[in-house]
């Protein structure tokens, strides 16, 4: 049985099911970060991975400005003026984290501009993050039990575990 030739890349193809939701956004964003210099549109979306919670707190990439000279790229960052000596000692750590996001010595060097937390509309910056979801509360001992009754028969243990959860959800969806 002979494989089926993929379509050409140019090729328009037709969407079956769901979409991503960032795939929906691939080209807005792409285009927004290529306006300010990010080639990798993957530092913006991911800074937090990119540099670590600690410094994603506390900085916001802004633009990658390339120089004439071809010697590297400089990423300029947001930074709290308070946080301004903490960032300048550890550049060479984000530089290195960053330069692993492009896969190359992309930056050579890295500017900062300081912000204050609080300001005028084009220098605000919010570095506080949404808070970790909160654990769910423990169901009604009730609906625990019945949960566990109803995936009682099933054998394998993971799926029993997982009927079991499912039957918690359903149970306490109909309860409110």
């Amino acid at each position: 049985m002979a494989r089926k030739a993929l379509p050409p890349p140019n090729a328009s193809r037709r969407m079956r099911g769901f979409e991503s939701a960032f795939g929906l956004m691939r080209d807005p964003v792409r285009a927004a970060g290529e306006t300010r210099g990010f080639a990798v549109a993957r530092l913006l979306t991911h800074w937090t991975e990119a540099v670590g919670e600690d410094l994603a707190a506390i900085t916001r990439p802004v633009k990658v400005s390339y120089g004439r000279e071809g010697f590297g790229a400089t990423l300029v960052l947001l930074v709290a003026a308070a946080h301004a000596p903490m960032i300048r000692m550890q550049e060479a750590r984000i530089r290195e984290r960053v330069n692993a996001v492009y896969g190359y010595a992309a930056i050579a060097r890295i500017q900062m501009t300081q912000t204050a937390p609080v300001g005028f509309a084009e220098g605000q910056a919010d570095f506080t993050h949404a808070p970790k979801a909160a654990t769910p509360a423990r169901p009604d001992p009730a609906i625990r039990a019945e949960a566990e009754a109803t995936a009682a028969p099933i054998r394998d243990e993971a799926l029993r575990l997982a009927l079991e959860r499912l039957a918690e959800n359903i149970l306490t969806r109909r309860k409110t």
